[in-house]
This record gives C-alpha cells, structure tokens and sequence, in this order.
C-alpha cells in the first residue's frame, strides 16, 4: 500500500522527538504550541491500522499549524511507537505525562487503551479518539476516555437487522484472537443474539488454520458469516469462504477496514458487508473528504481510507474542541469544551458529546460489488 510505503519519509519530516520540544508547562501548553501525546503501532501488528489513521490526523494538524495553529499556538503531535504492545502502550502513556502533555489523543486497540487507562484515571488527563471499540470505554469506569465511534455493540446490532432483512438469522462467527478481535467478538455474542439472531457456532482464526476454520464454521451451516479480523485476516477467510461454495452474506466490523478489504479482495469480495463508522472516504460531497483528499494528493500518500478518513475526523474534532477554549488552554477547560459540543457539524460529519462520550453514533454498512469497489 502506498500509504505503508511513503511512511518513513512522512515522519521523519512530521514526527516530533520528546527530547526536541520546547519548554511546556506541566498541562502541556506554552504560548507557542500545545502538546499532546500518541502511542500506537507504527510498527509490527496492526500497523494497518495505526498507520493511516495516525498520517490521516497528522495531516489535519498540519494543515491547522500551516494557517497559524488554534489562537497563535501550534499542535505538537508527539506519536510514539509501541509496536501493538499493551506494554510498551502504557511505558510509553507514562513518557508522554512526564514530559507533560495536554491530553492523549488517537491511541489504537482495546487492550492499548485498556493498558494506558490505571495511569489517567485518577486525573484530569483525557484520551480522546481513540479507535477502539470495546463498549467498556463508554461506561463510567472509564470517564477520561472520550470516544467519537460508537462501540462494537452498535456495529453488531446493524448487521443483525441487515442479515434479518436477507431472511439469513442463522449466523456463524469466525474471528482473530488478538484483543481488539476478542472484544468485537465479546461485544457480537452479547448483542446479536439479543436482536434476533442465532449464533451456531464460533470459529477461530490465524494464519495456518484458516482452512480448518472455515470448514467448522461452514459444518454448522449458517445462512451469513460475521468476519472478525482485520483485512489481511478477513480477505483470506472470505476466499475461502467462497471457494467452498458459500454464497450467502459476509459481514466485517469496522476493524476490518472497509477500504482496506476491498482493495485486497478485487473482485473477489463481490457480496461482503463492512461496517463503518465514518463516511465513505470517497464522499467528496463531504468537505472534510475533499479536505482529507486534497491532503493526500499533497503529501503524495495515494487513495483515501476509512482510517485515514478516522484519523482526519479526530484531528479535525480535537481542533474544534481547543478553538473553543477562551484563552489558555488547560486539561480542565478541554473536557468542558469538549463536553460542550452539541451536533457540531466537523465538514459534513456531526459529533455530539453532550452528556455522552461518545460523540458520533454513525454505523454504515458499505458493500464491495462484482468490480471490488465500495458503494452503499
């Protein structure tokens, strides 16, 4: 993916080194710049992931600092890499409040988010976008967190009625086994069936099993499959799935990548259904798609995603919340600001975080068709 490839070049030019950064008072904020702080993989497993949505909100912060940053200060993403390590996630979360950050901002993974909480909970820190959805960060033992995606229940709810609407109830699962799959799969246990569906049987997946997973799931003969994996993990099943014969609907959650899918399956994914939370990231009647497009076109880092769409939407949100802040920026008045969007419209997207922290309830279902393009 040319995204993938281009990189090394991005940071090296993009990425600031803790050691380098001015002097920042203990909230993160000087009258020049403000800090926050980032750790996901920019590296080893789900770097697909991580990655555009990290370029797709440096982007936006670029774009911000390019027209004289929010009020004379600009946003300093400090981004460090924890290699998909829950681990290095909080080593790295307790690097970026000693050097003193205004908040985190964009972590990647439920159990990176689930690894950096014990060190925010009892503060005024908060973790903003980060793209996970375990439902767990949207209930009050996790109030720091302030999600713009909804969770994985929600997701699973959609392609429940959508299924139903096929008059395909029986439903097998095959799934991953890293964390961010195993709280999805936890998430679609607890919701589908609740709403009508009947679970068959559950079938996991890596690597070197995929042929043996298929044939458990397919051995309980389910009328739709729910794919829980990320792209690599999902295209493979999917071509399996429709090398032994079934036809009927293939679903992916938002993890998948919609985009991403499409692009490795062609035409082979002619028939499957992925959930996302952002809009289409080829909507240019969107001005925060064209916004995010012409950003590309400039850094020459290829086609638009979903996550690179993600990334984009949380810079642009993030901003949003720190123009509303009347003079000095604090780690106080940023959860007020932030609590205080209601239906603000971010370039055609709408986020609402008043009395709730989770501030989009957007679930779409995008279909690949017979060319392996994306359309609703």
């Amino acid at each position: 993916m040319k995204t993938i490839k281009n990189l090394g070049r991005f940071l090296a030019a993009a990425t600031l080194l803790l050691a380098g950064l001015p002097a920042m008072s203990q909230d993160g904020v000087s009258k020049t710049g403000i800090v926050i702080g980032q750790s996901l993989a920019l590296t080893g497993p789900g770097s697909a992931l991580a990655v555009p949505f990290h370029q797709g909100a440096r982007m936006y912060f670029d774009r911000v600092n390019g027209a004289g940053g929010v009020n004379g200060r600009k946003i300093e993403l400090v981004t460090l890499d924890d290699q998909g390590n829950p681990a290095t996630t909080a080593a790295n979360t307790k690097k970026l409040l000693d050097q003193g950050v205004l908040s985190l901002f964009g972590y990647v993974g439920s159990p990176q988010v689930t690894a950096a909480y014990p060190l925010i909970k009892d503060g005024e820190v908060m973790l903003f976008a980060p793209m996970s959805a375990a439902d767990e960060f949207r209930g009050s033992l996790y109030s720091n967190v302030y999600s713009i995606r909804p969770g994985y229940s929600e997701e699973a709810a959609a392609i429940t009625k959508h299924a139903q609407t096929l008059g395909a109830r029986k439903l097998a699962i095959m799934h991953a086994t890293d964390g961010e799959s195993l709280s999805a799969l936890e998430a679609a246990e607890r919701t589908m069936s609740g709403v009508g569906a009947d679970l068959l049987v559950k079938s996991p997946i890596n690597s070197a099993n995929i042929a043996s997973s298929v044939d458990k799931a397919l051995g309980a003969k389910p009328e739709s499959v729910l794919v829980i994996s990320d792209a690599s993990g999902a295209s493979s099943a999917v071509r399996n799935l429709r090398a032994k014969g079934f036809r009927g609907p293939i679903y992916g959650f938002s993890n998948t990548g919609e985009s991403l899918l499409a692009e490795q399956l062609g035409t082979g994914g002619a028939g499957v259904v992925v959930v996302r939370v952002v809009p289409r990231s080829d909507n240019q009647k969107l001005l925060v798609v064209r916004e995010l497009i012409a950003d590309l076109t400039s850094a020459k880092l290829g086609k638009p995603n979903v996550y690179l769409l993600e990334g984009y939407i949380a810079a642009r949100v993030y901003t949003e919340a720190l123009r509303r802040i009347p003079k000095d920026p604090t780690r106080a008045k940023l959860k007020k600001a932030v609590d205080a969007l209601d239906e603000v419209d971010i370039g055609g997207f709408r986020v609402h975080f008043k009395e709730d922290r989770a501030g989009s309830k957007l679930v779409e279902l995008g279909l690949i068709d017979s060319q392996g393009r994306v359309r609703e």
